[in-house]
């Protein structure tokens, strides 16, 4: 990693960010008095032991010892790095991360992505000034887009031309490598031209709100008139494909990306659902009629990947296919990929439009809140899934039943285990009258990296200056309230720890436990203070009354061991005035 992440700025984060939205995405949770639960995602267990603090901001598995902040979950249950956890995070709460960090482990992408946004900035200057760029306006005006909108997706344009982006930007070897690099230009063995040319520009960004890739728009026939890549790829004249993606780069693979996630969640901070659709122009329209929870893969089919992240944002993802022969096809597609991703909590649902409808044209056509009702009759992948089947046997006979049973078994067997899939087993049984061994997940996801049991430790048991460092973590707004006098001046092992936190806590008086353990560098102490951050202190409402206690009871402490290291070195009688007078001052302290 280039650049370390300021702790500001993870603070910031940490302090914006719930918890509980954070799991409850990916483990359903139930409240429980002041807490949340659910069985542990970390170990297999029938009685829940998992519980997450809202107060808190941690976790903490009463069975394994699982614990840890909202950063540590990603970890550990997405199996993020802690730089992939920051910018998940980031993602959700719409922050843009330190310009100076760079996340990347391998080779420098940093003049990639600097020759993206460069070309992306002038794409949109084009859209406003270049004398060609009315047809690209009247055509956004025709689909009802609105200046704001086109501002939001950064919408461009590319001139005609077979060199503009080239020719500005491509001046000596370097920035053609770079150029070439970030899928911008084209070579054949005669010529070197622009990627992109006489189109609309649509910029996709990554999760931090990087420009890695475009989409084009073609305007026109894509005559060589135009520009258009029929001369240089010997494709004949008017061939020229509509859309046309940046191809694959160090620093875009369709297959992971999504266009308008980043948009989305600048709109949303938490999804109820996620749309899926086939294209740009979708997600855009979709946007103007205010739905903002759209996305379109990038001229492929659905990945595991792309499921991941939405289901990352939701846990329901709807698809959105058109109602043809095609476009079940592809809905099928998805829902394969799908199933081994279906953990208990999560959805997925299917929205077929009408023949020679997109959701462009539809949402034109019935307006937002008809839209919207589709969406929400948009059929689960259970009821998909078994339709599918359904048509393609005999259900009004013995073989027609024992032929559904042969197809949906190593369907369901994908399934991952829990209710969801006990449930379509149960669904499959009522359909045709038996019971149907449906083998278990061929690849099971490997278990999540294992966290150590914390020690069990009694609150009454727990040494003084212990307690008081976790009364402090988990009651943080106790640094603002009078303190005992001289409780500063404790010098005892453990204090370094406890000024250190009443420091930072009077800093910044909004922090909360789970910011505290994150600012800790020596991850060791950082263990530490984790499980200490999540112990069981007994405490009912005197938690303050506790913590004072506790340090005027370590003040007594250090101020006896004072005397008794003064009584040791020398008698009353011995005494000079000086430490005579520290000894009286020692006695009426106590």
């Amino acid at each position: 990693m280039a650049g370390k992440i300021p702790q500001n700025f993870i603070d910031d984060l940490l302090n914006r960010t719930d918890i509980v939205d954070v799991i409850n995405q990916r483990v359903p949770l139930k409240k429980a008095g002041r807490e949340y639960q659910a069985c542990c995602p970390f170990h297999t267990e029938k009685t829940p032991s998992f519980t997450v603090s809202p107060a808190k901001q941690f976790y903490h598995c009463f069975g394994c010892g699982a614990h840890g902040t909202a950063i540590g979950f990603l970890m550990d249950y997405d199996r993020l790095s802690f730089p992939e956890a920051i910018e998940e995070l980031a993602a959700m709460q719409g922050l843009e991360i330190p310009s100076e960090i760079a996340f990347e482990q391998g080779p420098d992408h940093r003049p990639i992505y600097e020759m993206l946004e460069k070309v992306a900035a002038w794409y949109r200057q084009q859209l406003r000034e270049h004398p060609e760029a009315k047809r690209a306006t009247d055509y956004l005006q025709q689909r009802g887009l609105s200046a704001e909108i086109a501002a939001t997706f950064q919408l461009g344009f590319a001139p005609p031309g077979w060199d503009n982006v080239l020719r500005r930007f491509g001046p000596d070897q370097r920035s053609r490598k770079i150029l070439s690099d970030a899928g911008l230009i084209n070579q054949t063995d005669d010529r070197t031209y622009d990627r992109l040319r006489d189109r609309i520009i649509f910029p996709i960004r990554d999760g931090r709100g990087r420009v890695i890739g475009f989409g084009g728009r073609l305007l026109g026939e894509g005559n060589p008139a135009q520009g258009s890549a029929s001369a240089a790829t010997g494709r004949k004249q008017g061939t020229a494909p509509k859309y046309l993606n940046s191809p694959e780069t160090p620093v875009f693979h369709k297959g992971r990306e999504l266009y308008g996630l980043y948009e989305a969640r600048q709109a949303h901070r938490q999804f109820e659902q996620i749309l899926v659709v086939e294209g740009y122009m979708d997600v855009v329209a979709l946007a103007q009629f205010d739905i903002r929870n759209a996305v379109a893969t990038l001229g492929t089919a659905t990945t595991a990947e792309h499921l991941n992240k939405l289901y990352r944002a939701s846990n329901e993802v709807v698809f959105c296919f058109d109602g043809d022969r095609a476009g079940r096809a592809a809905a099928w597609k998805a829902l394969q990929t799908a199933l081994p991703l279906m953990k208990d909590g999560r959805q997925a649902r299917f929205l077929f439009l009408p023949e020679g409808e997109d959701p462009d044209t539809l949402v034109r056509k019935i307006g937002t809140q008809a839209f919207l009702e589709e969406i929400r009759h948009a059929q689960p992948l259970s009821e998909f899934l078994f339709a599918r089947l359904e048509s393609e046997t005999d259900m009004d006979s013995i073989d027609g039943r024992a032929r559904l049973a042969e197809l949906a078994r190593p369907l369901l067997g994908q399934l991952p285990q829990g209710t969801f899939r006990a449930m379509m087993e149960q669904a499959l049984e009522q359909r045709i009258g038996v019971a149907v061994d449906i083998p278990p997940p061929a690849s099971p996801e490997a278990p999540p990296r294992p966290a150590r049991k914390a020690q069990a430790q009694t609150p009454g048991t727990m040494p003084p200056m212990r307690r008081a460092v976790a009364l402090l973590l988990q009651y943080p707004e106790m640094a603002t309230t009078p303190l005992p006098e001289g409780w500063d001046e404790i010098r005892l092992p453990g204090t370094d720890v406890l000024h250190d936190l009443h420091q930072r806590i009077c800093a910044q008086p909004q922090t909360n436990s789970a910011a505290l353990v994150e600012a800790t560098e020596d991850p060791r102490l950082r263990g530490h203070l984790a499980r200490l951050a999540v112990a069981d202190l007994a405490v009912q409402d005197d938690a303050a009354e506790q913590f004072c206690g506790i340090l005027q009871r370590l003040i007594e402490q250090q101020r006896a061991e004072k005397r008794r290291e003064l009584l040791k070195n020398a008698s009353p009688s011995s005494m000079s005035e000086e430490e005579k007078q520290r000894l009286r001052e020692l006695y009426r302290g106590s």
